[in-house]
């Protein structure tokens, strides 16, 4: 016996889903000051979570200024984003999405992120902090060059 169990996009959301999907929304379309709008003046961002190439003490991007430059050094870079969300759970002002970011960087290369989006709200439903559980080996393992 097989159950399927399905979540209708249209239906009201929870704010913490809705702001990441206003969060991917702008980042695909690569607009920036509407991305930043998203967060709150003391959000932190932490892609990936702990120490990486793009935050090396692994302590997060703090408040807005700090959230733009994190776009300016990660998202900036990027020629184009494709998210693949197969789950996301919600609950209280909280919400974890399941999936993939693929990314298509310069010089004809595609790299897949496999991973755990967390995004949290306040009562604004501006973003307080966003969260994402990723494997930087995993994911540069994934690098190949795209023919056109």
């Amino acid at each position: 016996m097989s159950i399927t169990v399905s979540w209708d996009p249209e239906a009201e959301q929870p704010p913490a889903r809705v702001a990441a999907w206003r969060s991917m929304n702008a980042v695909v379309r690569g607009a920036k000051e509407e991305w930043l709008s998203l967060f709150a003046d003391d959000a932190t961002v932490e892609d990936p979570v702990g120490p990486s190439f793009f935050d090396e003490e692994g302590k997060g991007h703090h408040g807005r200024e700090g959230i733009s430059a994190f776009w300016d050094k990660t998202i900036g870079q990027v020629e184009r984003f494709e998210f693949t969300i197969r789950d996301s759970h919600a609950a209280g002002d909280e919400v974890a999405n399941v999936g993939t970011i693929t990314t298509y960087l310069p010089g004809n290369y595609r790299v897949d992120t496999d991973g755990v989006f967390v995004y949290r709200v306040g009562e604004d439903g501006l973003i307080r902090s966003m969260r994402a559980f990723w494997e930087t080996d995993r994911a540069m393992a994934t690098a190949r060059e795209v023919k056109d």
